[in-house]
């Protein structure tokens, strides 16, 4: 496929919510995209969608399956023959586990194994191509890394050790590749139809700073400028784009 020497940028979890959204933010950019996401339908659909923005290719891929991982590499290099962005998006987004002592190691290695190790399984694959780009990476957090509800232990866990495994490489893969993540706090991921039949509250609004909760493409803004040139001298760093929800005190009348 012709990228007419744009730069390629793999968005892993883009078939929905802030994976989407980063993906429309880097087509807007000037970039081409590479979408994936394990349910193939609606990557297929959202990569259909994008396709007025750009250049934008879907293909299915398994973050937890190194298999799947390294023949959708392969193919990236087949259908572009370079690689200058991975945004690592690819997880399991419902952070509630129910309470610790009915977690199950199951349930925790899943988590961990989508969230954290798919992170890793997908960078690993990708550092030949950005190496040879002198490309960046993009993780995507959470502020729940650093704060917590009750009985989010995994999904904590996980991205925790995401923002840790955000320096470890950035150190690692210096000076070709810079490394960052980007932790989002709430997000409205619905679709238009279901944000008009279920509009958020003026208090959901109210607990964040900026006066609103945050939409996909603040976090695709976000991305957009760690994998650019402004960003060269940006690395291992975890950007949290939260609308100051984590530093404004809350007290519950």
């Amino acid at each position: 496929m012709e990228s007419e020497n744009l730069p390629v940028a793999l968005v892993t979890g883009a078939a929905r919510g802030i994976g989407k959204g980063v993906a429309a933010s880097l087509l807007r950019a000037g970039w081409s995209v590479v979408l994936t996401d394990v349910d193939e339908p609606a990557g297929q659909a959202a990569a259909e969608k994008l396709a007025r923005l750009g250049t934008v290719e879907f293909i299915p891929m398994d973050v937890t399956d190194e298999a799947s991982v390294m023949a959708c590499i392969e193919r990236i290099e087949g259908d572009f023959g370079q690689l200058d962005g991975l945004v690592n998006n690819a997880g399991m987004a419902d952070p509630d586990n129910g309470p610790i002592e009915q977690l199950s190691l199951e349930a925790w290695n899943r988590k961990l194994g989508t969230n954290l190790t798919g992170a890793f399984l997908v960078a690993k694959h990708c550092i030949p191509m950005l190496r040879e780009t002198g490309g960046a990476i993009v993780n995507i957090a959470s502020t729940r890394a650093v704060q917590s509800e009750a009985h989010t232990e995994a999904y904590a866990a996980s991205k925790g050790g995401l923002v840790a495994l955000t320096h470890a490489l950035a150190v690692s893969l210096g000076p070709t590749i810079r490394v960052n993540a980007v932790s989002p706090g709430w997000i409205d991921t619905r679709d238009n139809a279901q944000q008009q039949s279920d509009p958020l509250r003026a208090v959901d609004h109210q607990q964040h700073a900026v006066g609103r909760v945050g939409q996909p493409r603040d976090i695709g803004a976000l991305v957009v400028f760690l994998l650019g040139p402004a960003a060269g001298f940006v690395t291992g760093q975890n950007l949290v784009a939260d609308g100051g929800m984590t530093r404004q005190m809350i007290y519950v009348e």
